[in-house]
């Protein structure tokens, strides 16, 4: 019988939560200990700490930068830098909550918070914040974001370090070239992926993500055109997932694919798409604001823009809610205070804003979101202006269920592979992928009233 992932899951949180109950019973008390029952220690401020970075090669640079600074404004730490890719990331840390060897620091963003903290794996942060430099200095929307992402217990698990945002990048050059206007409605969009399309020349109007990371892409495409701006129905209990406007919208932005796309998209992930972007001649991509740098190294800043994703018909912009990142302190440290220093220190004013000037992202720290390279950063502007003046609706993922991840990536990323090609329909696709929400929505309510 084959097993999926996400009951494997289940299982593997129903055996933490086994090991915590037992141990609770014997030490007849909640004595807070973590999965596999170890509660960790504060230690002595000092020594060695083990940091996994979970966007390892992408983000390794500039973390390496963060923790020199670090080590030589506290010579009595060393941090042991293990950059892990993002599509890993998560069974990795699974892997380590089960069977040990988990780092005393990781990324943790709103993605994956809620799977991590039923597990029990992750130290509440809520007063060290509380007594921290830190304290009233972090933008109080993604602290907000990840405490409700944390599963319902209205503990904060991962301090933030950026917030992303969906982005339409488009080559101006070749844009001017074809006469064409801004895609900056869907009409437009379509429009011009048809028109900067010559296939015999390997020129495509589009480039689509079929591989990792798919399906936030491909919902970010069907609530942007459906116009839909809540992801449950009025009760609650109900995905709008396969609403029938957002099946008809799925259908016409999955035949794209290798109409005005190139065969390749089928397994791109995001750092193959986008250097397929930047290194050929694609009209459009979509991404997020963290790929800005990456398109400024390849094509310059006169041969594209980045813009907020195209409006519909009736002029309003949205799109679906792109997850806080941030950092959180695993329960099993035996360091927490060095830690701590460490997590405290990346968020500071100058490293948060070096960490996400070199990502491209929005920074947590409410100084370094003042910092004069962000006005500077067009696509990351535009981006605050359009959260911020009214034009945009955000479509908010329930990042707060423990199966969200697995049920937005290894669950159904092969069956949106499968649309792409013609073998599923976008109806049955969605079907599935709302039945798999309904459940764990439901399984949520009955745990947390």
């Amino acid at each position: 019988m084959k097993i999926s992932i996400r009951r494997s899951r289940r299982a593997a949180m129903a055996v933490a939560l086994g090991s915590v109950l037992a141990l609770t019973a014997t030490a007849c008390g909640d004595d807070g200990s973590s999965a596999g029952g170890d509660k960790g220690a504060e230690g002595s401020g000092t020594g060695k700490i083990v940091f996994w970075d979970n966007n390892g090669g992408v983000r390794t640079d500039i973390w390496k930068e963060v923790i020199a600074d670090f080590e030589k404004a506290n010579p009595d730490i060393k941090v042991e830098y293990v950059g892990i890719p993002s599509t890993d990331y998560q069974s990795k840390v699974d892997t380590a909550i089960q069977g040990g060897g988990l780092p005393d620091v990781g990324g943790v963003g709103a993605a994956m918070l809620a799977g991590f903290a039923a597990q029990n794996a992750l130290e509440p942060l809520d007063d060290r914040l509380a007594k921290s430099s830190l304290n009233g200095k972090l933008n109080k929307d993604m602290v907000t974001s990840l405490t409700a992402a944390g599963g319902g217990d209205g503990k904060l698990y991962s301090i933030p370090t950026s917030a992303n945002n969906g982005v339409l990048y488009y080559r101006t050059d070749l844009f001017k070239k074809a006469g064409l206007a801004e895609p900056t409605t869907w009409d437009n969009f379509y429009a011009a992926a048809e028109k900067l399309t010559n296939s015999g020349k390997n020129e495509f109007g589009y480039t689509i993500r079929g591989g990792s990371g798919s399906i936030a892409q491909a919902l970010d495409a069907m609530y942007g055109q459906s116009g839909i701006t809540s992801f449950w129905d009025s009760s609650g209990e109900k995905t709008t997932v396969n609403d029938p406007k957002n099946v008809a919208a799925l259908e016409k932005y999955a035949g794209l694919y290798k109409k005005v796309t190139p065969a390749a998209d089928l397994n791109n992930d995001f750092t193959k798409m986008v250097a397929q972007w930047d290194s050929g001649t694609i009209g459009m991509l979509n991404h997020n604001l963290g790929s800005y740098q990456d398109h400024v190294k390849a094509l310059g800043t006169e041969k594209f823009r980045g813009i907020p994703q195209p409006v519909g018909s009736g002029g309003k912009r949205v799109q679906v809610s792109n997850p806080v990142d941030g950092m959180g302190l695993f329960k099993s440290s035996k360091n927490k205070d060095a830690a701590w220093k460490f997590i405290e220190f990346a968020t500071s004013h100058e490293e948060n804003s070096k960490f996400n000037e070199a990502a491209g992202q929005v920074p947590s720290n409410n100084e370094a979101a003042k910092d004069a390279w962000i006005s500077k950063a067009e696509p990351t502007k535009l981006a605050a202006a359009a959260l911020t003046d009214g034009s945009t609706s955000i479509v908010q993922l329930p990042y707060y269920l423990p199966d969200w991840n697995t049920i937005s990536k290894a669950d159904n990323e092969p069956n949106f592979q499968k649309v792409l090609n013609g073998d599923m329909k976008a109806k049955e696709f969605l079907d599935t992928m709302a039945g798999q929400l309904n459940e764990a929505q439901a399984e949520w309510k009955s745990r947390n009233g």
